[in-house]
């Protein structure tokens, strides 16, 4: 995989996103290039906050500060900060496009998460490597750039916050296995070792061809697991750092590549939930998952 640098050398995914403060009056951000991202940035921007901008390459970061000057966005609010960011991508399925056009899901069945995986048989195919790639980004590149950066966090003169981008695939109940739903589900009993065996035993599953065998989730199935595993990861971050706001949020039914644009919200919608969250005041929620700005619950 390529290097990245963040301090030291770290693999991270584009799916974690932290905000905390320096000083009473120095507010700084990490986000990305991706379109849903720059909307998080923007809006932060436009609220008087310093962003610390992370891209790729240094030519994908002018190009994202040319875009958020044609938005007017302050300048001065923008920091310049290319570091190159491995990028797994984030369902990490391999899609017959063709395929894809010739089906059709209404909106409202996406919304409701309801879509059965029966239906993309042959359409899309999910391989081991794939499926490594996405908990690498989505999970374990979300811990290894949050574990960089603390010790930045911890000098927050209030409580830095910290949001991770979450999805309705993510809730437990969409795993059929009753076992591994109770065990996720047992916030004091949880921690980090007991999420990563339990990405182990999904990948060993999935090389064995036992997934369905072994009650995990089919539709989407590395992706909704690392979704999972955020949501966890989130409460046992949240237990072990009670100085900071950790919560997690599902921004909406948003219009991206990952859905392939059937999303009924826009981009600028679905930015507001994670904003909202960075700026939480230090005596907000923390250890939450969040549906939009909606306080919600962990579903199981």
């Amino acid at each position: 995989m390529d290097e990245t640098r963040i301090y030291k050398d770290h693999d991270v995914g584009d799916e974690c996103f932290l905000s905390g403060h320096e000083s009473d009056d120095s507010d700084w951000s990490i986000g990305c290039k991706q379109r849903y991202w720059l909307e998080i940035v923007k809006q932060l921007a436009y609220l008087g906050i310093v962003v610390v901008l992370t891209t790729r390459n240094e030519t994908r970061g002018k190009d994202v500060i040319t875009k958020l000057n044609q938005k007017r966005v302050n300048r001065s609010k923008l920091i310049d900060c290319f570091v190159k960011i491995n990028n797994a991508g984030t369902s990490c399925v391999e899609v017959d496009r063709e395929g894809l056009k010739a089906l059709y899901v209404d909106p409202a069945t996406w919304l409701s998460g309801k879509v059965d995986s029966t239906l993309f048989q042959g359409v899309i195919t999910e391989t081991y490597r794939s499926a490594e790639e996405c908990l690498n980004t989505n999970y374990y590149g979300v811990k290894r750039v949050t574990m960089a950066l603390l010790p930045l966090l911890q000098l927050s003169s209030g409580k830095a916050r910290i949001v991770n981008l979450s999805s309705l695939r993510g809730e437990l109940k969409r795993i059929p296995n009753e076992r591994l739903r109770n065990e996720l589900r047992a916030v004091e009993e949880l921690s980090e070792e007991k999420i990563d065996a339990t990405v182990k035993k999904f990948l060993s599953d999935l090389k064995g061809n036992a997934l369905e065998a072994n009650g995990w989730g089919m539709m989407l199935p590395a992706y909704s697991i690392s979704k999972a595993s955020i949501n966890v990861y989130t409460r046992v971050l949240a237990k072990k750092n009670p100085d900071m706001l950790v919560n997690c949020v599902h921004p909406g039914f948003v219009s991206t590549d990952l859905n392939w644009h059937k999303g009924t919200m826009t981009v600028d919608q679905g930015a507001s939930g994670p904003v909202m969250l960075a700026l939480l005041p230090d005596e907000g929620p923390t250890g939450c998952y969040f549906d939009c700005t909606e306080l919600a619950e962990f579903k199981g």
